[in-house]
């Protein structure tokens, strides 16, 4: 089922890409190809760390719930841990990339961490 998911997002990037000419989500698609070991894994206190208020990142991958997040920060990404995702909650907004996709097809002031 999940495997099935991630096809399905993988393709709605690159089609996203080649449709409005934005390199963003083919690099993100890029990413989600490499196998599960191989994807992006990050903290919560690294999103603290380099993320802006108000900013939106992606994360190719998952991430996870270690640190503390002072900042309002929209979060996207493949996968939440169920602690990450409740911290993201609390200050801002977490949200998957198909969601990300939808509402900012053009990705405007979008950044990957990771």
């Amino acid at each position: 089922m999940k495997h099935e998911q991630l096809r399905k997002l993988v393709n709605e990037l690159k089609k996203n890409s080649i449709v409005n000419n934005v390199r963003i989500w083919k690099k993100i698609a890029v990413d989600l190809e490499k196998p599960t070991r191989n994807r992006r894994e990050i903290n919560i206190y690294k999103i603290e760390k380099y993320a802006n208020p108000n900013e939106t990142v992606v994360v190719p991958g998952k991430v996870l719930g270690t640190g503390e997040l002072t900042k309002k920060v929209n979060v996207a990404a493949f996968n939440f841990s169920d602690s990450a995702y409740r911290k993201i909650k609390e200050k801002g907004q977490a949200m998957s990339i198909s969601e990300l996709l939808k509402n900012n097809p053009k990705g405007k002031k979008v950044r990957i961490l990771g």
